[in-house]
C-alpha cells in the first residue's frame, strides 16, 4: 500500500485484540465493516491511536491508544475488571477500498493496564521488542523461579483444582462453603460467575472458613458465586522434592552460598 496523496484518503486503522481468556475483537476506524483474512473488523471510529512511535533497530516499540466506550465488546465493566489487561494487540493500517491488500503493521504486542477516564479509556501498547529489555539470565535464588504447573515446572495440575461456592466476601477475606486445607496456600483463585468472571488472585492465607486474597476484585463477590481454587507452592526445594516429586525441574539454587555465608560461622 502506498500512502501517497491518493492513498491517504482511503487509509483505515485496524485493531485486532485477543484477551488472555481467548475472547477476541476486531475494530476499525473506518465507518463500515471490513473483512480482512476472514476476520470481521467492526466500525469504531472513536478507537484511535493517540501516539505511535516506530524506530529502526531493536529498540522497544511503544504506542498509546485511547477511545470512547462506544463498543459493546469494550464495556466499562470489563475494562474495570482488568479483562483486557495483557491482551495481545495488533494495530495496522489498510486501504479500505482493498482491505485484503497490503497492510502496514504499526504496533504488535501487549496491552498495558487500562485506565478509565470520563466516558473513555486509555492504555499503553507495549511492543514485542520490549522483551529485549528483560535480563538475559535470571538472578540466582534459593527459591524456585517457576510457577506451579508452567512449562518450566511441568507439574500436572489435573486433580489439583477444586470447586467451591462463595458464602461471604469482605476486605479480601473470601468465605467458602467448605474447609480449605493448606495445599491451596500461595495458590490461585479464579472466579467463574458474575461480573468478576475470569478474575484471578493469589491466595496468601488459608483458614478453616475460607481464604485471604492478595488482590480485591473490581466488583463485589455475591454469595453462591462459584470459584475454582488451584493448589499452591511455597517454592522451596524441600516442598518440590517431597510433595511434588519434581526436584529435577526445580528452578532455583538451594545449595548455592548466599551473601550471608560469612555470618553463618562463629567469629566471622
Amino acid at each position: 500500500m502506498t500512502l501517497g496523496a491518493e492513498g491517504v484518503t482511503s487509509l483505515a486503522f485496524c485493531w485486532r485484540l485477543e484477551r488472555r481468556d481467548g475472547a477476541g475483537l476486531g475494530l476499525t476506524s473506518h465507518d463500515q465493516q471490513l473483512v480482512i483474512a476472514g476476520t470481521r473488523y467492526r466500525p469504531s471510529p472513536a478507537i484511535t491511536p493517540a501516539a505511535v512511535r516506530l524506530r529502526a533497530g531493536l529498540e522497544p516499540q511503544r504506542g498509546e491508544v485511547e477511545g470512547a466506550l462506544s463498543d459493546a465488546a469494550l464495556s466499562e465493566r470489563d475494562l474495570e475488571a482488568g479483562r483486557w489487561d495483557g491482551a495481545r494487540v495488533t494495530l495496522f493500517a489498510v486501504d479500505w477500498e482493498v482491505p485484503d491488500g497490503e497492510q502496514v503493521k504499526l504496533v504488535g504486542g501487549g496491552l498495558g493496564p487500562v485506565s478509565i477516564k470520563d466516558n473513555g479509556f486509555a492504555a499503553e501498547l507495549v511492543g514485542a521488542a520490549d522483551k529485549l529489555a528483560a535480563p538475559v539470565c535470571p538472578e540466582t535464588s534459593p527459591e524456585c523461579r517457576a510457577e506451579l504447573g508452567d512449562r518450566q515446572c511441568r507439574v500436572d495440575l489435573a486433580g489439583r483444582r477444586e470447586m467451591f461456592a462463595v458464602t461471604a466476601f469482605s476486605g479480601g477475606e473470601l468465605g467458602l462453603d467448605r474447609a480449605v486445607d493448606a495445599r491451596f496456600l500461595f495458590g490461585e483463585v479464579c472466579v467463574l460467575d458474575g461480573d468478576n468472571g475470569g478474575w484471578r488472585s493469589r491466595i496468601i492465607a488459608v483458614s478453616a472458613t475460607g481464604v485471604v486474597l492478595r488482590d480485591v476484585p473490581s466488583f463485589a463477590l455475591a454469595a453462591g458465586c462459584r470459584v475454582r481454587l488451584t493448589e499452591g507452592c511455597d517454592k522451596r526445594f524441600t516442598t518440590c522434592r517431597t510433595r511434588f516429586a519434581n526436584s529435577a525441574n526445580f528452578r532455583g539454587e538451594p545449595h548455592l552460598p548466599g551473601n550471608d555465608l560469612l555470618t553463618r560461622y562463629p567469629g566471622a
